[in-house]
């Protein structure tokens, strides 16, 4: 790890990020390289924004008789690394190092089970809804800070790791702003995002 990662990271937290550990990880596979970024979309309850009930899911603290919505999920244990909220702010679930339960029945680069060898970026959104120029600038610092501590060879959202399973992000994020503002090879996004 160079020295600016060292000064970025400790044992997978990102200093720039606000920590809340989630019970929902495990141990990356012996040699997994984690060369991949995954963009999803989250709110609680869908299409509504500001509340702590995606911190509440992740760690497994959600009431699942606040809404109704909340039936329909009762009882899972996922989690992602990060959490990107409509102002842009960051927070941190599980360390880097580890493996997060966002990706689910997944396929990418020829290998299959992305939350071995990914990194999960969860932005608080609705498929569909466009994103907050405030969650785009995180990601613009976010992402490069990955790729200086980890392998990072490509970027996919998680409709594209799991098509017809998954809708997230969806058609509302700019995906060719975030090209813009990472300044990354097309080769590294997945090949539909490459038009919009």
């Amino acid at each position: 790890m160079s020295d600016l990662a060292d000064a970025l990271w400790h044992s997978g937290w990102y200093r720039f990020a606000r920590p809340l550990p989630s019970p929902n990880f495990g141990p990356r596979p012996a040699g997994a390289q984690i060369d991949l970024i995954v963009l999803h979309s989250i709110s609680l309850p869908p299409g509504q924004y500001g509340g702590d009930e995606v911190q509440q899911l992740f760690t497994n603290r959600l009431d699942w008789e606040a809404h109704p919505y909340f039936e329909k999920i009762r009882g899972i244990e996922v989690s992602a690394h990060f959490y990107v909220r409509r102002n842009g702010e960051l927070w941190q679930f599980v360390s880097c190092d580890d493996r997060a339960w966002h990706a689910g029945a997944s396929s990418w680069r020829g290998r299959s089970n992305c939350n071995d060898d990914s990194v999960g970026i969860e932005l608080e959104g609705l498929e569909g809804e466009t994103f907050e120029n405030a969650q785009y600038e995180t990601l613009a610092s976010l992402c490069p800070a990955i790729a200086q501590a980890y392998p990072t060879a490509f970027i996919a959202g998680h409709e594209h790791i799991a098509p017809g399973r998954k809708q997230d992000p969806g058609a509302g994020f700019d995906w060719r702003l975030l090209r813009e503002q990472l300044g990354w090879d097309g080769a590294m996004f997945p090949a539909a995002t490459l038009d919009a």
